[in-house]
């Protein structure tokens, strides 16, 4: 009788197939728990908690500030990026488990009677209000302060606290597409539609993002670069690296950027835009050299001085000429650097900046897997309950939510990097964001309680990819032992 009242349906093609459900502990999440044994050996969770202030009354907590932290740092992870989410997948085993703060198997059980105590995760409204009281600014710098901590105290981590001696720092836009009416989404007519179009910094040689400062959707690539860039190099040689390098786009040369950057001593390169008097400058080497076309694109490098109007000085160019088989015309670019000819010649040059596409392949990960949604707005509620709201709630900055909501995902995705790092160490052998979620993220489990413990149970084809990772996580930890 029991298995008539469990059955859901019988399929056709096959009718030896039933489907039932049946309360059982299981789930499709199970690399939530990985993702909060990398969060808490980094200590994330503890350092935002101790920073971030709770305005809510203790009289009428139910979840602790550190568990709605977990849960909006842990949801995106395992590709649930809508608040809403939350409610959906309130009672799900691996992610109670993960999020909560309760040891043994509390977080399974349901409250005592009488007792103020969470019971799987937060509801979208709580989740919504931790949001809006995040935006405060004193808030946001704690969030800016956490992301840079997740990317330094990952590098430590896994050099036993030693920083690098050479890193290049990044700095690019991120076009975010929106829809609906959020305050600061605007029209883009390079990229076409609406949306923010952010800055972001992130580490060339590791793809830790060390910072994301949310601008409205129609702000040139440049502005707010100098201010952006100029406390992260000061800070990456105080706790990353020894010498930091700057790497940018063609948005970004002006004047005041290239000046500030040579005064202080930080070697540069980035693409510089061509124009009339650059191109009649390199109109003499766009000639192909004597002899048959060659079968094999080819690259040659000349040295230029260039003064542009609004510059103080020269600087150096590189004219960069690429000859490829069976185009009629030469391509050409330029790049403009600090570097003398002695320091760095043109095929050096050239070879830092192609890594480039490195870096923006991260940025390209970051918004395929996570896909920041930034859709807080000016609401004002009209009813509660059918009836016109006795108080009002006082306005939030929907431009400052969005921005935290960044902040969030950019802080998960430096979580999940930590672990798709590990993973390459284990299996020596590539790992895109994208493979790791589907490999060792999103994993089905079944989760069995026995007296105070609880057993997750996975695949044999899970587990190997497991054990890869836990060979290297259980000696990842911050701080690490030795650590100088």
């Amino acid at each position: 009788m029991g298995e008539v009242q469990n059955t859901l349906f019988q399929l056709d093609f096959n009718r030896s197939i039933t489907v039932e459900a049946r309360p059982e502990r299981i789930t499709g999440d199970a690399g939530a728990l990985l993702m909060r044994e990398v969060m808490t050996r980094l200590g994330i969770d503890r350092f935002l908690d101790k920073h971030l202030d709770d305005p809510r009354d203790p009289n009428l907590i139910t979840h602790p500030k550190i568990e709605l932290v977990r849960t909006c740092l842990l949801l995106p992870a395992q590709g649930w990026r809508d608040e809403d989410d939350a409610d959906a997948r309130r009672q799900d085993p691996a992610l109670a488990l993960s999020v909560s703060e309760r040891k043994g198997t509390g977080p399974l059980r349901s409250p005592d009677p009488g007792k103020r105590e969470p019971h799987g995760l937060p509801s979208q409204p709580t989740l919504s209000r931790m949001m809006a009281s995040l935006s405060e600014e004193s808030q946001r710098e704690v969030l800016h302060e956490a992301l840079f901590q997740s990317a330094a105290r990952r590098l430590k981590a896994t050099r036993r606290g030693h920083r690098m001696r050479y890193i290049t720092l990044d700095v690019d836009s991120l076009p975010i597409e929106v829809h609906g009416h959020q305050q600061g989404a605007e029209y883009n007519g390079y990229y076409g539609y609406y949306m923010f179009h952010p800055l972001v910094a992130n580490v060339a040689e590791t793809g830790d993002l060390l910072d994301v400062r949310l601008r409205p959707g129609r702000a040139y690539t440049a502005d707010g670069g100098l201010d952006f860039v100029l406390p992260l190099l000061d800070r990456m040689k105080q706790e990353y690296c020894q010498v930091a390098y700057v790497r940018v786009d063609a948005g970004f040369p002006e004047e005041g950027f290239l000046h500030t950057l040579e005064e202080r001593g930080t070697k540069y390169v980035c693409r510089i835009k061509s124009n009339p008097l650059l191109n009649r400058l390199a109109e003499p080497y766009l000639k192909r050299p004597r002899g048959r076309p060659p079968e094999e694109p080819r690259t040659w490098f000349r040295e230029l001085h260039y003064k542009a109007e609004e510059w103080s000085r020269e600087r150096r160019i590189v004219l960069v000429v690429q000859e490829v088989p069976g185009d009629l015309f030469l391509h050409h670019f330029f790049l403009i650097t600090s570097w003398s000819e002695e320091e760095m010649s043109g095929h050096a040059l050239l070879e830092l900046y192609r890594q480039r596409g490195t870096a923006e392949g991260y940025l390209g990960e970051l918004k395929d897997v996570l896909d920041p949604a930034l859709s807080s707005t000016c609401r004002t509620k009209s009813h509660y309950k059918g009836q016109p709201p006795q108080t009002h709630s006082p306005s939030i900055d929907p431009f400052a939510v969005n921005e935290v909501r960044l902040l969030l995902i950019a802080i998960t995705y430096n979580l999940m990097n930590a672990g798709r790092v590990l993973m390459e160490k284990a299996s020596h052998q590539g790992w895109s964001l994208r493979r790791f979620v589907e490999w060792v993220l999103k994993v089905s489990a079944r989760v069995l309680l026995h007296a105070h413990k609880a057993v997750v149970v996975i695949g044999t084809a899970s587990a190997e990819k497991w054990s890869m990772l836990w060979s290297r996580l259980e000696r990842f930890r911050w701080p690490p032992p030795g650590a100088i």
